[in-house]
């Protein structure tokens, strides 16, 4: 990509561990970061994401939202050349619904009760 403008990103993984340095164009959106660390997950970590919906991309102290650009996460330091960023990974497997139906019938309903006892 000779001439054309591109923003290096790494990514620091849960244990330390990091993905990268890549290179993507500053109109790339967070949703296809999201997108090439779930392809490109190492397979020998136990934790894994299923989907880009269950990883949040952390850079500067916030949590990137799926819309913004990269372009927008750089961070100016006076007169300093451009410098990888490096963005956190945070997994957050998406919490599955359990429906109604499988709950055990046989169970009696609990009753909240205290059974403190004061002396």
């Amino acid at each position: 990509m000779p001439g054309e403008e591109v923003v290096e990103v790494k990514f620091r993984l849960y244990d330390g561990s990091d993905m990268g340095p890549f290179r993507y164009s500053p109109a790339s959106t967070i949703a296809m970061l999201k997108e090439r660390i779930v392809a490109e997950w190492p397979k020998d970590k136990k934790i894994a994401p299923k989907g880009a919906n269950d990883i949040k991309l952390i850079n500067a102290g916030k949590i990137l939202e799926n819309d913004k650009i990269v372009g927008q996460c750089r961070v100016h330091f006076g007169d300093l050349p451009e410098a990888v960023i490096t963005m956190h990974v945070v997994v957050q497997p998406s919490v599955t619904k359990v429906k109604t139906a499988e709950k055990k019938v046989d169970e009696p309903p609990r009753n909240n009760l205290c059974s403190c006892s004061i002396m």
